[in-house]
């Protein structure tokens, strides 16, 4: 089984915990150094939020490039005690908040901006496609300038009809597909 690690940052080289049994599929090393690297600077005293969290190592690495805040989310008890822990091995737990509860219902409760959203949910259940229709019916959620990220393997890639977030890119990586989603006013604004 391949090591799950931060790759940089103030905690590069950590190797962080995986969840108990087979329910999250942590994302692989290079996807997440590709992901950050089209992020770039922008990470910096960001507000990030990592839904179907896993082993909250997507939302680690966000903190340990410079990210101001991150809250990660999971339904799975093995889960949030998983990122706890990684949290604690990486020092940045000061900088992030971990919470149990149901990304629906978190989604539908009061927003609060993000600058980042990662929604990398169990796969081919959609609830990918679900998640960001949630987003895109409470825009709210997603500041100004901000991005969400999907992680789906490429056969779950279907049309969704949004309407105020438009993808802006998508990049391939082997079996792992991001697609990228902004406001559609920033992205009429730059064109």
């Amino acid at each position: 089984m391949a090591t799950l690690r931060v790759i940089a940052g103030t905690a590069r080289g950590r190797r962080l915990k995986m969840v108990p049994g087979d329910t999250t599929r942590p994302i692989m090393d290079r996807v997440k150094e590709a992901l950050f690297n089209i992020i770039g600077t922008s990470i910096y005293d960001a507000r990030f939020l990592d839904l179907f969290a896993g082993t909250g190592s997507v939302a680690i690495e966000a903190l340990s490039r410079g990210a101001a805040h991150a809250l990660a989310l999971d339904l799975s008890r093995e889960a949030v005690q998983t990122i706890q822990d990684n949290l604690r091995v990486t020092r940045l737990e000061a900088r992030a908040e971990v919470r149990r509860g149901d990304a629906f219902a978190f989604l539908a409760s009061t927003p609060s901006a993000f600058d980042f959203i990662y929604i990398a949910p169990p796969q081919y259940q959609g609830l990918w496609k679900r998640a960001l229709m949630s987003v895109d019916d409470r825009p709210e959620w997603l500041a100004k300038d901000g991005l969400v990220i999907v992680q789906i393997d490429p056969v779950e890639l279907e049309e969704v009809a949004l309407r105020h977030l438009v993808q802006s890119d998508e990049r391939k990586y082997g079996s792992t597909l991001l697609l990228f989603f902004e406001h559609s006013h920033r992205v009429e604004r730059e064109s």
